[in-house]
Protein backbone atom coordinates (compact mmCIF):
# COMPACT_ATOMS: atom_id res chain seq x y z
CA UNK A 1 0.00 0.00 0.00
CA UNK A 2 1.22 3.48 -0.43
CA UNK A 3 1.63 5.74 2.15
CA UNK A 4 0.57 9.28 1.39
CA UNK A 5 1.63 10.88 4.53
CA UNK A 6 2.97 14.01 4.19
CA UNK A 7 3.01 13.90 0.17
CA UNK A 8 2.09 17.10 -1.88
CA UNK A 9 0.21 16.91 -5.46
CA UNK A 10 -0.03 19.62 -7.91
CA UNK A 11 -2.43 19.49 -11.02
CA UNK A 12 -1.04 18.66 -14.82
CA UNK A 13 -4.41 17.76 -16.44
CA UNK A 14 -7.96 18.63 -15.69
CA UNK A 15 -11.46 18.94 -17.89
CA UNK A 16 -13.02 22.72 -18.28
CA UNK A 17 -15.84 22.56 -15.60
CA UNK A 18 -13.01 21.52 -13.01
CA UNK A 19 -11.76 24.67 -11.12
CA UNK A 20 -8.23 23.12 -9.80
CA UNK A 21 -5.58 23.83 -12.21
CA UNK A 22 -1.61 24.14 -12.07
CA UNK A 23 -1.62 26.64 -9.19
CA UNK A 24 -3.24 24.07 -7.12
CA UNK A 25 -1.32 22.69 -4.32
CA UNK A 26 -2.93 19.42 -2.30
CA UNK A 27 -1.24 17.99 0.86
CA UNK A 28 -2.08 14.56 1.89
CA UNK A 29 -2.04 13.14 5.52
CA UNK A 30 -2.67 9.46 5.68
CA UNK A 31 -3.68 7.31 8.88
CA UNK A 32 -4.25 3.98 8.26
CA UNK A 33 -6.75 3.48 5.46
CA UNK A 34 -7.87 7.30 6.02
CA UNK A 35 -6.75 10.27 3.99
CA UNK A 36 -6.87 13.70 4.38
CA UNK A 37 -5.74 16.55 2.80
CA UNK A 38 -5.99 20.35 2.49
CA UNK A 39 -5.38 22.54 -1.09
CA UNK A 40 -5.44 25.75 -2.31
CA UNK A 41 -4.61 28.01 -5.23
CA UNK A 42 -5.94 29.37 -8.60
CA UNK A 43 -9.22 29.17 -7.85
CA UNK A 44 -9.06 27.78 -4.91
CA UNK A 45 -9.10 29.60 -1.75
CA UNK A 46 -9.27 26.55 0.24
CA UNK A 47 -10.48 23.36 0.32
CA UNK A 48 -10.26 19.78 1.75
CA UNK A 49 -11.20 16.37 1.09
CA UNK A 50 -11.65 13.06 2.95
CA UNK A 51 -11.61 9.76 2.37
CA UNK A 52 -10.22 6.04 2.24
CA UNK A 53 -7.74 4.01 1.13
CA UNK A 54 -9.75 1.47 -0.69
CA UNK A 55 -8.67 -2.55 -0.71
CA UNK A 56 -7.98 -1.92 -4.61
CA UNK A 57 -5.21 0.60 -3.93
CA UNK A 58 -7.82 3.28 -5.24
CA UNK A 59 -8.93 6.27 -3.41
CA UNK A 60 -11.91 7.23 -2.65
CA UNK A 61 -12.89 10.30 -1.58
CA UNK A 62 -15.35 13.50 -0.60
CA UNK A 63 -14.11 17.08 -1.32
CA UNK A 64 -14.84 20.78 -0.09
CA UNK A 65 -13.39 23.93 -1.18
CA UNK A 66 -14.68 27.77 -1.38
CA UNK A 67 -13.41 29.59 -4.72
CA UNK A 68 -12.16 32.83 -5.81
CA UNK A 69 -15.95 33.91 -6.52
CA UNK A 70 -16.86 32.95 -2.41
CA UNK A 71 -18.97 29.75 -3.90
CA UNK A 72 -19.08 26.59 -1.55
CA UNK A 73 -18.08 23.81 -4.07
CA UNK A 74 -17.75 19.78 -3.33
CA UNK A 75 -18.28 16.57 -4.82
CA UNK A 76 -16.67 13.18 -4.51
CA UNK A 77 -13.65 11.25 -6.28
CA UNK A 78 -12.25 7.74 -7.18
CA UNK A 79 -8.44 8.31 -7.78
CA UNK A 80 -6.42 5.74 -9.59
CA UNK A 81 -2.54 5.60 -8.52
CA UNK A 82 0.62 4.73 -10.73
CA UNK A 83 3.72 4.98 -9.50
CA UNK A 84 5.96 6.93 -11.78
CA UNK A 85 9.46 5.83 -13.24
CA UNK A 86 11.14 8.05 -10.84
CA UNK A 87 9.00 6.82 -7.62
CA UNK A 88 6.83 9.64 -7.62
CA UNK A 89 3.24 9.16 -7.51
CA UNK A 90 0.93 10.06 -10.17
CA UNK A 91 -3.11 10.36 -9.46
CA UNK A 92 -5.59 9.80 -12.20
CA UNK A 93 -8.91 11.24 -11.10
CA UNK A 94 -12.36 10.63 -12.01
CA UNK A 95 -14.64 13.24 -9.90
CA UNK A 96 -18.63 14.72 -9.80
CA UNK A 97 -19.67 18.04 -8.32
CA UNK A 98 -22.31 16.87 -5.62
CA UNK A 99 -24.25 20.65 -5.91
CA UNK A 100 -26.69 21.66 -8.62
CA UNK A 101 -24.17 21.48 -11.61
CA UNK A 102 -23.34 17.37 -11.24
CA UNK A 103 -21.54 17.17 -13.74
CA UNK A 104 -18.49 14.72 -14.09
CA UNK A 105 -14.55 15.25 -15.10
CA UNK A 106 -11.73 13.52 -14.95
CA UNK A 107 -8.06 15.26 -13.71
CA UNK A 108 -4.69 14.06 -12.79
CA UNK A 109 -2.18 15.32 -10.25
CA UNK A 110 1.30 14.56 -9.46
CA UNK A 111 3.85 14.67 -6.70
CA UNK A 112 5.78 17.50 -5.91
CA UNK A 113 8.67 17.81 -3.01
CA UNK A 114 7.77 20.68 -1.18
Amino acid sequence: MIDYNGRSFVSIENTDNGEVSSKTIFDYKQEGQIISATYSGGEIVQGTLIGIVREDGCLEFRYNHVNNKNEIRGGQCISTPKILPDGRIRLYENWKWLDSEATEGNSVIEEISR
